[in-house]
């Protein structure tokens, strides 16, 4: 089994570790885990250099060693790096809103005073914005792919993966960048790809 690893870094607080395994001929698997991203929908690709000397901007184009479009992951016609996009809920925000809901029901429960209540809900919501930041935009994920081997003439090892501000269109939404980016944005977070032990 072949294993590689891209520790993710930005200047904008997008961190994670994405972790990569192959046995034989086989597909890869991606496993990863990223934080500090904003709720939605954000296009994950394998760019095509390891080079990060000019931040994410330098490690070139999505890896495309066949010449193809861009595409969703289940396209024939696609880049070998179009893994599509990681999905980051709003779980933190919809947390906030419940426990304030339940505090203020029981406040009207029990007659507490409306200061008593003002106070109470102050308090969860410092207290919920403080775990949503804290806890905020964090995904894990799991990819199988067979277009990104670890080995071999077209080998992901010592590219770079780059994780975007936008939701990859995966090549169906009309923009004028949609068949070569996904029109998925800016750069906001990359590493490179390392063979591991």
């Amino acid at each position: 089994m072949v294993k590689a690893v891209v520790v993710l870094n930005s200047s904008e607080g997008v961190k994670g570790t994405v972790n990569f395994t192959q046995e034989g001929d086989g597909p890869t698997t991606v496993t990863g885990t990223l934080s500090g991203l904003k709720p939605g929908l954000h296009g994950f690709h394998v760019h095509a250099l390891g080079d990060t000397t000019n931040g994410c901007m330098s490690t070139g184009p999505h890896f495309n060693p066949a010449g193809k479009e861009h595409g969703a992951p289940e396209d024939e016609n696609r880049h070998a790096g179009d893994l599509g996009n990681v999905n980051v809920g709003d779980d933190a925000l919809s947390h906030s809103f419940f426990v304030s809901h339940i505090v203020s029901k029981a406040c009207a429960m029990y007659e507490l005073p409306i200061i008593t209540l003002l106070f109470v809900l102050m308090l969860v919501q410092s207290l919920t914005s403080l775990v949503y930041m804290c806890d905020s935009g964090t995904v894990s994920f799991t990819i199988v792919d067979k277009q990104i081997p670890l080995t071999g003439p077209h080998s992901i090892v010592g590219r770079a993966v780059v994780v975007h501000a936008d939701p990859d269109d995966l090549g169906k939404g009309g923009h004028e960048l949609s068949k070569s980016t996904g029109n998925a944005g800016g750069r906001i977070a990359c590493g490179i790809i390392g063979l591991q032990a």
